[in-house]
């Protein structure tokens, strides 16, 4: 009983640790465990905590510090006897074993890399959140193009085999026409010429396939070989993306995240510069010192009759930087060519940028007019292979002509999941620019 008890217990682990793991998603519900798995997004998320320790720790260097210390001497050679000062009986001074214990308070009064330090890290701090949020526009982007591919080998599947088995049934027809010596063989070998591209191209196709589940999966932060089940279309996700409201967005590249990431770093080096303007300054600290001293001949030291002679001051430090042999200036100016380089840089990133947009924006519109015409292309191209298919039995067309329309078909058929594969990514391509996560 009890081991059935025990099997059961264990069967509801099981059962409730899958469910955490979640096998089927919409391509929303992907973004968002994305963000939450991604590998590099965690690392992100890490990289933030790790900046507001390093803040904590700017900040704790200026605050008290204090340090304790044990000094044990043991004079193995003495080259003087030890001297009884006071005739108790107790060695004052030359004991052949000494023990002092001490502590030592010390506070920074004035440091102006300090003050200069605490700036930094909360900059450091902002450069970290910001790396963040590119991170994560990055991982959304990835994870839309790969769940795209999915979509698009899994549609390019369906059609191939749908093709396969009209080209079977054509196929066997004309065979059975030919056999019964009302056509030429050339009319079956155009059509075994055709069914063995669209085979070779159904195989290709599902090997395809995989590699984009695996890329989606490692994009999502999950098991390479995980068994991953996507719930949208590629035509629903399509439709949904072609809203064209985001090209009425504002182009002001100052509320991009890639503006942000430059005007951080132009900033920095702001706080270089003065940094190493700060290192002419003089640097003020103050210390609190007390200890005690014990002598004795032997190791007596934790006994209640061992004296101990106590001791306690206090004191400043003041170090004035004098002479550096023009080392400081050279630090100066270094750091404000570095200076000079970020601003110009910040200059480039914003003038790049409102040539993104305007690039992306007009990719985003061509992609959804692109798609409109390849869907009305592939109307004609089936028409067309309809037409030409029913010539072609009638005696009408030539096997060549039913081939070209054939090919003529397929092709079409591929354009237009591409065409809707590429109004998804250009859309994804817009938003991240623009630093927009719209949830479709």
């Amino acid at each position: 009983m009890r081991q059935i008890s025990l099997m059961l217990l264990l069967l509801c682990f099981s059962f409730g640790f899958t469910q955490n793991q979640p096998s089927s998603f919409s391509l929303q519900e992907a973004i968002d465990y994305a963000l939450e798995n991604n590998r590099q997004a965690k690392n992100a998320g890490r990289d933030i905590d790790a900046a507001k320790k390093q803040k904590w720790e700017t900040i704790a260097t200026g605050l008290p510090q204090i340090d304790g210390q044990i000094s044990y001497v043991n004079n193995i050679e003495q080259q003087f006897p030890g001297i009884d000062f006071n005739g108790d009986g107790l060695v004052d001074i030359g004991a052949k074993q000494s023990l002092t214990p001490s502590v030592r308070l010390n506070q920074l009064l004035f440091d102006g890399s300090y003050l200069v330090g605490l700036q930094s890290a909360k900059v450091f701090l902002e450069i970290s959140k910001n790396a963040k949020i590119k991170t994560d526009l990055e991982v959304r982007k990835v994870v839309i193009n790969a769940y795209g591919n999915v979509l698009l080998a899994e549609e390019s599947v369906q059609i191939l085999q749908r093709n396969i088995d009209v080209l079977k049934k054509n196929l066997n027809e004309i065979t059975k026409i030919y056999e019964n010596g009302l056509d030429e063989e050339e009319s079956v070998e155009q059509l075994q010429i055709t069914l063995t591209s669209v085979k070779s191209s159904l195989n290709n196709t599902e090997r395809l396939k995989n590699i984009a589940y695996q890329m989606l999966n490692i994009s999502l932060g999950l098991d390479l070989n995980n068994q991953t089940v996507l719930s949208d279309t590629l035509e629903t996700l399509a439709i949904i993306n072609m809203q064209l409201g985001l090209l009425e967005s504002s182009n002001d590249v100052e509320n991009t995240i890639d503006y942000k990431i430059a005007d951080n770093n132009k900033v920095s080096k702001e706080l270089l510069v003065k940094l190493e303007q700060s290192r002419a300054l003089p640097t003020v600290s103050g210390f609190v010192t007390a200890s005690y001293i014990g002598n004795n001949d032997k190791f007596r030291f934790l006994n209640n009759t061992q004296a101990w002679a106590g001791t306690a001051a206090f004191g400043f430090n003041i170090d004035i930087p004098i002479f550096g042999s023009g080392l400081k200036s050279a630090r100066t100016q270094r750091a404000k060519i570095d200076l000079e380089k970020a601003e110009d840089d910040l200059i480039e990133t914003e003038q790049n940028l409102k040539l993104q947009i305007a690039s992306a924006k007009s990719n985003f519109k061509f992609a959804v007019e692109d798609y409109e015409n390849k869907k009305k292309n592939l109307a004609l191209a089936e028409r067309i292979e309809s037409k030409n298919q029913t010539k072609f039995f009638e005696g009408i067309a030539s096997s060549f002509e039913l081939r070209q329309a054939q090919t003529q078909l397929y092709a079409a058929q591929q354009e237009l999941l591409q065409a809707m594969l590429d109004v998804i990514n250009s859309k994804a391509d817009l938003e991240t620019v623009l630093n927009t996560t719209i949830n479709n």
